[in-house]
């Protein structure tokens, strides 16, 4: 058998020397990830063992979540397949405590906490130790004469030229020992993790229902979306329009018969043209009101409110700009929702809150109304979630008797 041509090693060391830089530093995050993961187990402990402070577990659930989030983005491009996140579960800050201790979900995090916090750090030190145990004995074989004495990794002192050969063929063991350990030890790592990462085979069976219907949610929110607008078109824009036409044909025949009764009809068909030009606007705005392009989300939900007739507040935290359909989900959950306050609560004070967490937007209207709210009485609600639905949102509705009625839309900001 003969040796592989010079050339066909080329691209094997051009693929090494891509590969390994990322590999260390895969490892590297790694070893970050896991000393959080440890702080994340202790205070997960601390939320439970003393009685007083498990309200505060949904916070430490949630946070966990978006440490295990991050791994499986990481995890997932490193190995070049997206891990897919499990179902939706009710786990956020306001989830209750209960929720989240028997929720499926939180034992599987605990796991992985677990073995990131171990195997995690582990793994990722010595993905740090080699590359840094070479450098450091590289400079201390370099730097002897102006630091004598200092200590290799193997606390062999250098104080000679014959030590800092022993330092650098230290350097050049580690060199070794991580070109030969760290590439295999990040991809089995790697594979371990997404392994604990991916949900189960049943998550991932309610998952795709759960897209399932969320898709089918979709369609029928956008044909909704679009018998809407043909139904104003036609009742509204339409008879204005043909009226218009109508008019004109009068003023013709006027022209011809008596010039002068021409000018009140004109002035009737430019009042009509008027109106249909007023009323194509506010359809045009139902489909996407140019106040979000001008003022972005915080601005036109504002505005919203300043128009409102019952006393309205907002609050708004700091919102990044998201894709065009997001931003006017949103806008249209606020204003259906005063809308429905307006008509329905009997409220004198209605606050409406807009933030941004991470990659959710979360958007909620509260009102101190007489409450009983219901989706069933066909109130808007039910389009309020199928417009979130066709994001991947959730929606929920507190509304009892007596008040107050709380809604709250959790929408995916896709950014």
């Amino acid at each position: 058998m003969t040796d592989p041509a010079p050339g066909s090693r080329r691209p094997r060391l051009r693929t090494w020397a891509r590969e390994m830089p990322r590999q260390v530093r895969f490892l590297a995050i790694g070893a970050g990830s896991g000393i959080a993961s440890w702080f994340a187990l202790i205070a997960l402990v601390l939320s439970v063992a003393p009685l007083v402070t498990l309200p505060l577990l949904p916070r430490t659930a949630r946070g966990v979540r978006r440490l295990a989030a991050f791994e499986r983005r990481r995890t997932g491009a490193f190995l070049g397949t997206p891990i897919p996140p499990p179902a939706r579960e009710d786990a956020g800050a306001d989830a209750d405590v209960a929720a989240v201790l028997t929720s499926p979900g939180t034992r599987r995090d605990i796991g992985w906490l677990t073995l990131q916090a171990t195997l995690g750090t582990l793994t990722g030190l010595v993905g740090v130790g080699a590359p840094a145990g070479v450098v450091q004995n590289v400079a201390i074989a370099v730097l002897w004469p102006v630091v004598p004495g200092a200590g290799t990794t193997l606390d062999v002192p250098v104080d000679s030229w014959g030590g800092a050969g022993l330092a650098l063929a230290t350097a050049a063991g580690y060199g070794v020992f991580g070109l030969l350990l760290v590439p295999p030890l990040a991809r089995w790592y790697a594979r371990i993790a997404a392994v604990r990462l991916a949900p189960p085979k049943t998550s991932l069976v309610a998952r795709l229902a759960e897209v399932t219907a969320t898709r089918a949610a979709a369609l029928e929110a956008h044909g909704t979306e679009l018998r809407r607008i043909e139904r104003d078109l036609h009742d509204g824009t339409q008879n204005r329009i043909v009226a218009v036409v109508m008019h004109l044909g009068m003023v013709e025949r006027a022209l011809h018969r008596d010039p002068e009764s021409a000018l009140p009809m004109v002035l009737t068909a430019r009042s009509a043209a008027t109106e249909a030009l007023a009323e194509l606007r506010e359809v045009v705005r139902s489909i996407y009101p140019p106040v979000l392009t001008d003022r972005g989300l915080s601005g036109a939900v504002a505005a919203l409110v300043s128009n409102c007739a019952i006393d309205c507040t907002l609050e708004a935290g700091e919102l990044p700009r998201a894709p065009a359909a997001v931003e006017a989900a949103a806008y249209f959950v606020v204003a259906e929702a005063l809308t429905n306050a307006v008509k329905h609560s009997g409220a004198r004070r209605i606050a409406v809150a807009l933030h941004a967490d991470g990659d959710l937007l979360t958007v909620q209207v509260t009102d101190d109304g007489r409450g009983g709210a219901d989706e069933a009485l066909g109130t808007g609600l039910v389009g309020i979630g199928r417009r979130v639905a066709a994001f991947d949102g959730t929606t929920r509705l507190t509304s009892p008797r007596g008040g107050p009625t709380v809604l709250r839309a959790d929408i995916p900001l896709g950014v």
